[in-house]
């Protein structure tokens, strides 16, 4: 089929063979047709299968033949990048239309986004946010609005724009053609669409969430403090020319950039936190092979439409599987190959399998490279799962990451049961070689012959004897004064000679009452003491006196509260 036999203006036609575009993908060919006709549509095709193309052909055709007006069809994307590309597609496709096109998206002025409104635009492209800030200062007029396109409806889902959506699909007539493109296709979406599109027809032309045949995937195991050096060695290993590098976070992308430029890669990072002026720069510079490796986030990445990306690396893998059937999709574009390779922890076991079920197969360990700059130990090769049939548990990846750990556990269980205590390697030894008895860990359990010293010294005569500096025994427990005397325990505390010496059993302990007790009991516990006292010095002491006493008490006590 063609594009020709799809009914297309012959402008479109014209401008479709100037980008080399020959022949329709299977979402065009099922799509446009329907499209054109008038008819809702579902479409749910995988990422890097021409949906822009589904979508802005049957447009631009449809609003070619009719009257102009301001704002005839509106379409809605999650991201900037996302915006500029389709953007983009819609001036290459309409380029000998008539047709003006504006697209208007969050982190710039806005100021120039008004100023194109106001003149009238056929097409507007934007992000749900940006759309609402010129709702709000009444730059926009619906009326004449009588196409709808949500594109990445799953990705507008997850940024939690639902809300904004609705917002905006009732303020559009009713009497409208509503089309939804997606990747993925589960309940939430079609719950979604019930009160946007009128009696949809659902077009998939592959299973949902399933993923290129022309993307190799791959698994390498790396640790977290071996991830960097791991993804060099890939860099050198696989010749990459063009590569995606995803990171979970925003400051993990600047980081990692930054650290491969020091490597001498031409890298730069892309996401949320970037100015809109840097994050063109870095896709432009990407586009035109200025930068070898593009280090993304996943909402930055939905507009990366590059066709010639030939790798893409998880460096992280993403928060949910759905992610995952985006992030490869960015590769194996236009009917070419690409590789996918990620890289996982045994703590992403969990996030694998949602994976695999998700896409429905299992993906294959790699060859493990050496990582860049130092050495490490050789391990056995991982192959994928068709080169063992008979090991089921081994096909797993999440079960070869629980394998790593549960072999170090029965190695634990095995020396335990067998007698041995510890593991190999963490015997104490002296010095001379021998083992030393203080933490003894021999497998055979037995204590060493000598005493506990472990920088190799000659045992005392007695076990645990003190000894003093000039090799005189030392009783235990002896303390003495500076001019080498011996002192009685406790005589170097400081006290009157003619005071008698208190019982150690009368003393205050640390953890008596009276040193754990409020700030106004210990007021109250003091004044009562200082009224015995007093009783019993002058017990014919007047009622008089011991109100004085007491107001001076009390000034005392409040001066030393409140000072």
């Amino acid at each position: 089929m063609t594009f020709r036999e799809l009914g297309l203006r012959e402008e479109l036609l014209r401008a479709l063979e100037e980008n080399d575009h020959h022949q329709p993908t299977p979402i065009q060919a099922q799509g446009i047709p329907q499209a054109l006709a008038g008819r809702d549509l579902i479409c749910c095709a995988q990422t890097g299968t021409g949906k822009t193309a589904a979508f802005a052909l049957p447009i631009l055709h449809r609003l070619a033949e009719g009257k102009r007006a301001t704002i005839r069809a509106l379409i809605l994307v999650p991201t900037r990048e996302l915006a500029l590309q389709v953007g983009k597609s819609l001036e290459q496709y309409g380029a000998h239309l008539d047709l003006l096109t504006a697209t208007v998206y969050g982190g710039v002025p806005i100021q120039p986004q008004e100023r194109l409104l106001r003149q009238g635009v056929d097409i507007l492209v934007a992000t749900p946010g940006r759309l609402k800030d010129h709702i709000w200062r009444g730059n926009l007029d619906f009326r004449h609005t009588t196409l709808l396109v949500l594109d990445e409806a799953d990705r507008m889902l997850d940024m939690g724009f639902i809300k904004a959506v609705r917002e905006i699909v009732e303020l559009l007539p009713e009497e409208r053609q509503s089309m939804l493109f997606s990747a993925t296709l589960d309940e939430e979406i079609r719950r979604f669409s019930r009160g946007i599109l009128n009696n949809p027809l659902r077009i998939e032309v592959s299973p949902p969430a399933s993923t290129l045949e022309e993307v190799d995937q791959f698994l390498v195991s790396a640790s977290r403090q071996q991830k960097r050096s791991v993804l060099e060695g890939l860099i050198r290993k696989e010749h990459m020319q063009r590569a995606i590098v995803f990171a979970r976070t925003k400051s993990g992308a600047s980081r990692l950039a930054v650290q491969l430029r020091e490597r001498g890669h031409n890298a730069s990072a892309i996401h949320s936190d970037r100015s809109q002026a840097e994050r063109v720069r870095a896709l432009e510079g990407f586009r035109e092979g200025s930068i070898q490796i593009l280090v993304a986030t996943d909402i930055a990445a939905r507009g990366i439409d590059v066709d010639d990306v030939t790798h893409v690396i998880n460096y992280d893998l993403p928060h949910t599987a759905k992610d995952y059937v985006h992030r490869i999709g960015r590769t194996a574009r236009a009917g070419r190959r690409g590789m996918a390779i990620s890289l996982v922890t045994p703590e992403d076991a969990g996030g694998v399998a949602s994976i695999e079920r998700l896409i429905a197969r299992k993906l294959a360990w790699m060859g493990e490279p050496a990582p860049a700059g130092e050495e490490t130990p050789s391990r056995s090769r991982r192959a994928s799962s068709s080169t063992r049939p008979g090991d089921r548990r081994r096909s797993s990846p999440s079960a070869e990451l629980r394998d790593r750990h549960s072999s170090a556990a029965s190695r634990v269980r095995d020396r335990s049961r067998s007698g041995e205590t510890s593991l190999p390697g963490n015997d104490r030894r002296h010095r001379d070689g021998s083992p030393s008895q203080g933490g003894d860990r021999r497998r055979g359990g037995a204590p060493s012959p000598q005493s506990g010293d472990r920088r190799g010294r000659a045992p005392s005569p007695q076990g645990g004897e003190r000894r003093r500096r000039d090799g005189s025994p030392s009783q235990s427990g002896e303390r003495r004064r500076r001019d080498g005397s011996p002192s009685q325990g406790g005589e170097g505390r400081r006290r009157s000679p003619s005071a008698p010496e208190t019982p150690a059993a009368e003393r205050r302990s640390p953890r008596s009452p009276a040193r754990r007790v409020g700030s106004g009991q210990r007021s109250s516990l003091l004044l009562e003491q200082h009224r015995q006292r007093r009783m019993e010095a002058s017990p014919a002491s007047g009622g008089a006196d011991e109100r004085g006493i007491v107001k001076k008490v009390v000034k005392r006590l409040k001066a030393r509260l409140f000072s």
